[in-house]
């Protein structure tokens, strides 16, 4: 090939490059001048978006109160310090010099027994040296250790020198364990109990603060975060009083750990508002006794023998039987279809009243009287449980109230024993509440009250929003079964052979129902299962005027089982305290004037002389001086309405005197004047001594005295 070829060849493909070039050239050229021009707003706010963006910082949540202002929950504030080593304000000079003071103070006043003046120094140094933009100082500072952190060397510059304090709000509960549950928590998207249902009046505003991204999904402020103050959450006030929940945790638990129960269950309610004052639900942990779960509300269960009043009151509302009518239990055992339904306990006699069924709690008393009534127009009593509200939610103010579970008559599942299983609280579910609910609407004369537990929103203790009263049912039956109703519920406590007759006092009057229900029954090859049992009791007190309803229900306990025995004493446990330490509870001693005095209602103590007719004659007891003027030991003895003041003898000081029905301080008095050494157990009045009375009493002996 010529030369001269070659070198066109050669001068076309470098024409051809340059050209390339420089059309490569105009292309960037042009999107440059574009992006500066055209689209550098929106590229720039992109960049914005990836390194500095503003975000959210919550404000403080609400408060959550007792009825008397007692903080239930409550937020507490806690700061993350962290530093920014690579701040703009923090030179090198200055870090060198305080570094020294910087590990010393923070030795002193921050880690006195975790880390040395050296360790810190180091630590801080590697981190200065790398550079590290969000280094962890420490966690959980409270406002007053924060406070002092900011008066440490280099850490007085502020947001400056690379100080940072991130505030975080710790939900804590003053009173632990009380109502735990029923308080709830939030937690992502979880939301449980008061805390969930009014997460949006209860949360605080949130604020908008520019933050820079220094690493993966890494925030530093810049600004001092505790400088900015987003707008607090509202307070709520509950319904819970903290004297009865304590009374009624403290019972339930009490009883839960002496059967060795899986779980326990108690609510208390005003009976005519609604109100719950108290309601507390404990399980066995390997920790011990903790609220994990509210079965008061989440969890329906077959309730056995507490279901008998709705049955009952059904019957009375359709005036199918008077409380005076016989019942023939058979022994306690009746055959429906090819089931065999028993009592749990055999009564002496086979024909009782309806009340003495009702109150001895007969399974087969119970069901013949609603089989034989209900069975040909079994939707009928379905309606009665529909208008006792016994089918619906109560609709309290909690998220997962579990629905009642009770069939219809043309249920495909209703068989031949399905009406009289369903009489005595089985194959049907409801919750304790629900169950409560009910027992509360007989006890207030038929009017049932909406259970709620939360009386009022609040703001800086201004009311934002009032909570009252509702009534969802103005009548669940006619006056004339209401009444015979609550006979019934008295005739438990009242009458000889009534499953909580062991119960009864004479301080007060009480109505209520034992429940003993078998779960997860089932039968197979002609033996019997269950997975435990629920022993429950539902009442009210007092029972002529009912001012607070209550349930109990414990569940698989490991030692007895029955509703009286495990459940009806945290329920009379509950209402002696209710009634002991409040006065509107009980009737004023001169209500019904001054008792007629009678010898078994008189005092028969013994003691110093002087001592007791000073009380004689302040609370103006008749009485009749026959003791020897004499005499400084006397004992009293009734006579008709009349108390004598007789002598006691307690012999000279060398012999042992008689000092049975006498106080201790007197006891002591008498014993140890005589140089006797005394040893005693109980309290009360003494019922023994060891020394007989008359004998030589040596100095020094040892004497012991028993009191009850």
């Amino acid at each position: 090939m010529a030369i001269g070829n070659i070198r066109d060849n050669v001068l076309l493909r470098v024409y051809i490059v340059t050209g390339i070039v420089i059309f490569v050239a105009i292309i960037i050229f042009f999107k440059a001048f574009v992006l500066v021009t055209k689209e550098g707003d929106r590229w720039r706010k992109e960049a914005d978006k990836r390194y500095i963006q503003n975000r959210e910082v919550p404000g403080e949540r609400g408060n959550i109160l007792a009825e008397d202002g007692s903080l239930l929950a409550t937020s507490i504030p806690f700061f993350e310090v962290r530093m920014d080593f690579g701040a703009d304000g923090l030179s090198k000079e200055e870090f060198v010099k305080s570094l020294d003071s910087l590990a010393w103070s923070l030795t002193t006043y921050l880690t006195p027994e975790k880390t040395t003046i050296d360790e810190w120094r180091n630590y801080l140094w590697a981190h200065f040296n790398a550079k590290s933009r969000y280094e962890l100082i420490k966690k959980d500072v409270t406002f007053e250790e924060l406070s002092i952190l900011k008066t440490f060397p280099v850490f007085r510059g502020g947001r400056s020198n690379g100080f940072i304090a991130v505030r975080t709000n710790r939900r804590e509960h003053p009173f632990k364990m009380l109502a735990l549950r029923t308080l709830g928590y939030t937690k992502d998207d979880l939301k449980i109990g008061l805390e969930g249902r009014f997460d949006k009046e209860l949360s605080g505003g949130k604020e908008n603060v520019p933050m820079i991204r220094v690493g993966n999904d890494v925030w530093i402020p810049l600004q001092d975060l505790t400088d900015i103050e987003p707008r607090n959450g509202n307070d709520l006030v509950t319904t819970l009083d903290v004297n009865i929940q304590d009374i009624t945790q403290t019972a339930l638990i009490r009883s839960c750990d002496a059967y060795q129960a899986e779980h326990g269950t108690a609510i208390v309610m005003e009976v005519k508002t609604g109100k719950i004052k108290a309601i507390s639900n404990v399980s066995r942990t390997k920790d011990g006794w903790w609220e994990d779960y509210n079965y008061a509300v989440g969890i329906k269960v077959e309730p056995g023998s507490t279901f008998k009043l709705a049955s009952m009151l059904a019957l009375l509302e359709e005036n199918a039987v008077r409380l005076s009518d016989t019942v023939d239990i058979e022994g306690g055992r009746h055959q429906y279809s090819d089931v065999v339904l028993e009592d749990h306990e055999r009564a002496k006699k086979n024909l009782m009243t309806v009340k003495e069924a009702f109150s001895a709690s007969s399974n087969v008393g119970v069901s013949k009287l609603v089989y034989n009534y209900f069975n040909d127009k079994r939707q009928k009593f379905i309606k009665h449980l529909q208008e006792f509200n016994l089918t619906i939610p109560t609709g309290i103010e909690l998220e997962g109230e579990t629905p009642p579970n009770i069939k219809n008559a043309d249920d495909a599942t209703w068989s031949g024993i399905t009406l009289p299983w369903m009489s005595v609280g089985y194959e049907l579910e409801i919750t304790p509440l629900q169950l409560l609910t009910f027992y509360n609407a007989v006890a207030n004369d038929g009017v049932m009250m909406k259970p709620y537990l939360v009386s009022e929103i609040r703001r800086f203790n201004e009311t934002q929003k009032l909570f009252k009263p509702t009534i969802i049912n103005k009548s669940i039956a006619s006056k004339d079964a209401l009444s015979q109703a609550k006979e019934l519920l008295e005739s438990v406590v009242e009458l000889p052979g009534g499953t909580a007759y062991h119960l009864r006092t004479p301080q007060y009057r009480f109505a209520g129902k034992t429940g003993t229900a078998q779960l997860n029954y089932s039968k197979d090859k002609g033996k019997k299962h269950t997975g435990g049992y629920l022993g429950s009791f539902v009442g009210y007190f007092p029972a002529e005027n009912p001012v607070y309803s209550c349930i109990i229900a414990i569940s698989k306990p490991k030692t007895g089982h029955y509703g009286g025995t495990v459940a009806a004493p945290v329920f009379r446990e509950i209402a002696d305290k209710l009634v002991s330490s409040n006065i509107a509870l009980s009737d004023p001693i001169n209500q019904k004037g001054k008792p007629v005095p009678s010898p078994a209602l008189l005092p028969d103590d013994v003691g110093y002389k002087g001592d007791l007719l000073k009380m004689l004659q302040n609370v103006e007891l008749k009485h009749e001086i026959v003791a020897s003027k004499n005499e400084d030991w006397t004992v009293l003895r009734a006579k008709s309405d009349t108390l004598n003041v007789m002598t006691r003898n307690v012999g000279n000081l060398k012999q042992v005197p008689s000092v049975v029905g006498m106080g201790l301080k007197d006891a002591l008095y008498l014993l140890e004047n005589r140089g006797l050494r005394v040893s005693f157990s109980g309290y009360g009045k003494v019922v023994a001594q060891s020394l007989n009375p008359g004998s030589v009493a040596y100095p020094g002996n040892i004497i012991s005295i028993r009191l009850d």
